[in-house]
Formats: structure tokens, C-alpha cells, sequence
């Protein structure tokens, strides 16, 4: 008969409880995400992989939404002082190309984003998208939408594009929608 150390003992008692506290501190969504944030709605399905667990979510800054003189908005939503998702407009008088050279500095890895489902350009990168595009409404005639994630998001990196496209490409019409943007 062989006798049983204490660390033959202990190793599997620290690897369960470890496991237990680790599953207790993973408790998911404690907050509800908004129908409406930044002066524009936004839809749940797209915004779901910027959305991390965690118990407040909290939405900073301007509306992006504004008929006034101003000619820019930001605005941040966090989760437990963790920056998701940065969301900023401005308001412009022509198209700019987010493939320019001068545009290069936004972006990690820019790509064209092809076939937008509205008149104007735009590129993603790994961390965000740049679309320009016109408006012709009464507070704008061309806009600017970037959106952006954290530097510090990790994961699959081409998830994660798929991801920022797909927003993107949802996001920037219910900005020309809010703005009244002529179609």
C-alpha cells in the first residue's frame, strides 16, 4: 500500500476551489444595455461583441446628435470603467477617403470597406472604421463616423473586424437617419 502525500491531496482541493471562485466571479451581464445611446438607437445583436461582463454599463460624453452649430460629437460607452466602444461624428463639407495617405494614422492594418449600402467610403482596421459619407441634411452636408474599440481588446483579430464592419455598416445609417440626412 502506497502512501498518499499531502500534496496528492491538496493539489486537487486548490484546483477546485480555484475553479468555484473563478466561476463565481464570472457573473455576466449585471446591466441592461440601452435602446438608445448618444442621441442614436442602437441595435443590441450588433454592439453584443464589444460588450464585456461586468455590472454597469455607463454612456459618456455628447449626444452625436445635435442641429445646432456644433460640428463635432463623441461619445463612450463603458463597462466598469472599461472603454467598449467609441462613437464620434463630425460634421463636414466634403467626402474624405479613409484610405488617403493622410488618414494612414487612425488605423492598424486599414482596409477598404467595399459595397457600403449608402453613397460615401470607409475603411476598417483592427481596432476601428472610418466612413464618409454625404448627408445633406439640415445641420450637414457630409459626415464623418468613426468607431472605435479599446486598444487592449484581445481575441480574434479578424472576429473582431467582422465585428466593427458589421456595427459600422448598422450604426451609420440611423446616425444620417437622427441627423436627417436626405436619402
Amino acid at each position: 500500500m502506497r502512501a498518499i502525500t499531502v500534496r496528492q491531496v491538496a493539489a486537487p482541493i486548490l484546483a477546485c476551489g480555484l475553479a468555484l471562485s473563478l466561476a463565481a466571479c464570472g457573473s455576466g451581464r449585471e446591466y441592461t444595455v440601452p435602446e438608445k445611446a448618444c442621441g442614436v438607437p442602437l441595435n443590441k445583436k450588433e454592439l453584443d461583441p464589444f460588450l464585456v461582463d461586468g455590472e454597469k454599463l455607463e454612456v459618456a460624453g455628447r449626444s452625436l446628435i445635435d442641429t445646432g452649430t456644433k460640428t463635432h460629437g463623441q461619445c463612450i460607452l463603458w463597462v466598469d470603467g472599461w472603454r467598449v466602444l467609441d462613437l464620434q461624428i463630425e460634421k463636414v463639407d466634403k467626402i474624405y477617403d479613409p484610405m488617403a495617405p493622410l488618414e494612414d494614422f487612425r488605423f492598424k492594418n486599414r482596409e477598404k470597406l467595399r459595397n457600403l449600402p449608402f453613397p460615401g467610403l470607409g475603411a476598417v482596421g483592427d481596432f476601428n472604421s472610418m466612413v464618409s459619407t454625404t448627408c445633406s441634411g439640415p445641420s450637414a452636408d457630409h459626415i464623418v463616423v468613426y468607431v472605435s474599440t479599446s486598444l487592449q481588446s484581445d481575441g480574434d483579430v479578424t472576429e473582431r473586424r467582422k465585428n466593427i464592419e458589421s456595427f459600422t455598416l448598422g450604426f451609420v445609417p440611423k446616425v444620417k437617419d437622427a441627423l436627417q440626412c436626405a436619402a
